[in-house]
């Protein structure tokens, strides 16, 4: 999928196809549910088959709108309505009813504890707080009660236990609906804290429809399959490129409500499963589990990833493994959240090494931090986007907003890449990811990919520590391969093959697991806090 016009500097713009529209969550669901009626919209996959609840769009639509009618007896439009819960289908139903009733959905990650729920609901003056009551051991309801009195706005919190009571308290409402205007806000999602504490990017229905549905489009399944949905819905990965991609083509969305590869594995046998969007992690636990090599996963058309690095070999490996073209998503929560992306039409190459190119209807440029001038190809440069996907900006951060989007409404995103002739991208890190080892810029995304090549590593993350002499030193976090021993001398002389000296770890720790962001990002500042700390032990 290349351009025949070769770009002078580092700034492009995506196809005019798919259009964009002028559409509501509401008015996507209704759309669908007229068209496809009868199909089946959405399966509780759960582990016990027994227990397997399935919807089809007339229904989806119908409990949507009781739940919106119930929303609207306790709250005005505009008014913000937290949801902290994992990935169960009263979840997909409120995302729809809150777009339906307009109020603005505030998402939040079910593992959140008390300090976190407190942060989210005062920042976002939640009114109410819609909960299940308790998760993997995590006490929500008592967490919430607990924390209710220093939230000075939330004046109620509804038990997604006590479902069937909270529709039918809307059924007595004799009012209209409200018809919400594309550009509404409708939901904020507070970004995946990979540099630190979480901002509420303040999103609109039009961003996050036509997102969806574009990256829908791309990933280039059959409309109307089956997708199985593993991404939380807490996050942009989850309610957009899940939900909102499934209901665009009108597919049959199998909800997994906690990720566990084996059950994963299982879905997709059991339901002809056609697409799936996992991060890396997710798809390495799935290659890696017993059951990948019996289960018939034939049905699978389309295999998505993104979030983080997405190692070259592990994209070889899924399309030869699963027969199924691969394609890489690229964005960030404030951007609805997708900008860039590969097409399943692409060379492997550009598969295993890029992040494709912009996505229709937007804009992207690399530009040098400094000077904030467009670079020419191949330079690498802090990558910004422009287009209908901006968020609003933070929910009432003005100053955090500005910093973010300039005046010229281009968004900032924080993240280095480089951009060749034909407007494809390649990601390079984090501004703040980027190691300055007296002087040197050193992009950890390189190291990373050559140490995941390795047959001993299963999953890496380069961090720059602290260093009197040099600034910073360059640290590699290895978790090694499943069986496989990690020897520092062997991976030490690898890298030296093929990287300059400065390049090479000074530190190097094995790690059993990472800490994660909500949606599967590794957190480095929190690797660097916790070395500062003296919780790391180094390798022998």
């Amino acid at each position: 999928m290349t351009d025949a016009s070769t770009l002078t500097l580092s700034e492009t713009r995506g196809p005019s196809e798919p259009p964009l529209r002028d559409l509501t969550i509401g008015g996507l669901l209704r759309e669908v549910a007229a068209q496809v009626p009868d199909r089946r919209a959405l399966v509780a996959g759960v582990p016990d088959p027994a227990g397997r609840r399935e919807w089809t769009y007339a229904d989806l639509l119908a409990d949507a709108e009781r739940a919106a009618r119930a929303l609207r007896v306790r709250f005005e439009s505009g008014e913000r309505v937290a949801l902290w819960a994992p990935n169960v289908p009263q979840w997909v139903v409120l995302e729809f009813a809150c777009g339906m009733a307009g109020v603005i959905l505030v998402t939040i990650n079910p593992a959140y504890q008390a300090r976190e729920l407190q942060y989210v609901l005062t920042q976002s003056r939640a009114a109410g707080l819609i909960l299940l009551p308790e998760f993997r051991g995590n006490p929500m309801l008592g967490t919430a009660l607990d924390v209710q009195s220093e939230c000075p706005e939330l004046r109620e919190v509804i038990r997604l236990d006590e479902w069937k009571d909270f529709l039918a308290s809307g059924d007595v409402w004799d009012g209209e609906l409200p018809d919400p205007d594309p550009m509404d806000p409708c939901m904020i999602q507070y970004t995946s804290g990979t540099t630190g504490f979480p901002k509420g990017a303040l999103l609109h229905h039009r961003g996050l429809v036509n997102n969806g549905a574009h990256t829908g489009d791309r990933v280039g399944v059959t409309e109307g399959a089956v997708y199985v949905l593993t991404m939380p819905l807490f996050h942009t990965g989850g309610c957009v490129l899940g939900v909102l991609t499934a209901v665009s083509m009108k597919m049959t969305m199998v909800l997994v409500e906690a990720f566990d590869p084996g059950l994963v594995l299982e879905l997709i046998e059991a339901y002809d499963g056609a697409a799936m969007l996992g991060v890396p992690t997710m798809l390495v636990a799935m290659l890696e589990h017993p059951d990948f090599a019996i289960r018939d996963l034939s049905a699978i058309e389309a295999i998505c990833s993104g979030g983080s690095t997405v190692p070259a070999a592990l994209v070889e490996r899924l399309e030869r493994e699963l027969k199924a073209p691969f394609t890489i998503v690229f964005g960030q929560t404030e951007l609805s959240p997708v900008s860039s992306m590969t097409h399943t039409t692409d060379t492997i190459e550009d598969k295993a090494s890029t992040i494709g190119n912009a996505m229709p209807h937007v804009e992207v440029k690399i530009i040098d931090p400094e000077t904030g001038e467009t670079v020419p190809p191949g330079t690498v440069g802090e990558y910004c986007a422009r287009g209908y996907l901006v968020m609003h900006g933070y929910y009432e951060m003005p100053d955090a907003t500005a910093e973010t989007i300039d005046a010229d409404g281009w968004l900032h995103t924080g993240d280095l890449a480089a951009m060749d002739e034909r407007g494809y991208l390649t990601i390079e890190g984090r501004l703040k990811d980027m190691i300055i080892r007296g002087g040197e810029n050193i992009y950890p995304r390189e190291l990373e990919e050559l140490l995941f090549a390795h047959p001993t590593v299963a999953e890496v993350a380069v961090v720059g520590l602290p260093d009197d002499k040099w600034g910073e030193v360059v640290s590699a976090f290895v978790r090694p391969t499943p069986g496989q021993a990690i020897d520092r001398n062997e991976l030490f002389t690898y890298l030296r093959e093929h990287l300059a000296p400065h390049k090479t770890p000074r530190h190097w720790f094995e790690v059993e697991e990472y800490p994660l962001t909500g949606s599967g990002k590794i957190q480095k500042f929190v690797l660097r806090d916790q070395w500062v700390d003296g919780q790391w032990t180094e390798m022998a």
